[in-house]
């Protein structure tokens, strides 16, 4: 009995060291080492949610991955991402591939998706299905002079945890770009 509980404590503290000490989104702030990392190499424009490689471009606000593919959000989210090559002289659009899923709409009724770059708003957009969605916007050049660009998504509203989620869950997410115009 004695054995079966300790490994059960050691399999909670590998969980906890995992998942960022238990809260289950990323850290809001990198690592200095990590930072001069990130802004010595050039960054991919896009981050698959799915793929622990590009685990470090999401700034904030997102929980562990699942199913290989995707992340839940907070109501607040955000991601750096790589400028594409000709954007800072004719814009990008930027491009996040969400789902709305049923149990947030049942619960809910409607979310408002927003996001910025550099305290610029790109405008909000209402989901009052589930489902699959792009939230597209285009992002002029002005806003894309620097790289790594950091995108700030909210959501007006998201499901608070209960039961057995400690989560607060926003949006599923499965990818995040800036595409060259």
């Amino acid at each position: 009995m004695r054995i079966a509980i300790a490994w059960s404590a050691v399999a909670l503290a590998v969980l906890q060291v995992s998942c960022g000490g238990g809260s289950g989104t990323q850290s809001a702030s990198l690592p200095p080492e990590k930072k001069a990392i990130e802004s010595a190499a050039a960054l991919p424009s896009t981050v698959a949610a799915g793929d622990p490689a590009q685990a470090g471009q999401l700034v904030s606000g997102f929980h562990a991955i699942e199913n290989n593919s995707w992340r839940w959000t907070a109501r607040q989210f955000a991601v750096s991402l790589g400028t594409p090559a000709g954007a800072a002289r004719s814009g990008a659009t930027l491009e996040l591939k969400l789902t709305v899923p049923p149990p947030t709409i049942e619960k809910l009724q409607s979310l408002t998706l927003s996001a910025s770059i550099a305290g610029k708003d790109l405008g909000p957009e209402t989901y009052s299905r589930p489902g699959p969605y792009v939230y597209r916007r285009d992002v002029p050049a002005g806003q894309l002079g620097s790289s790594p660009v950091k995108v700030e998504f909210q959501l007006d509203k998201a499901m608070q945890p209960g039961g057995a989620d400690v989560r607060e869950l926003g949006v599923v997410v499965s990818s995040i770009a800036l595409l060259a115009k």
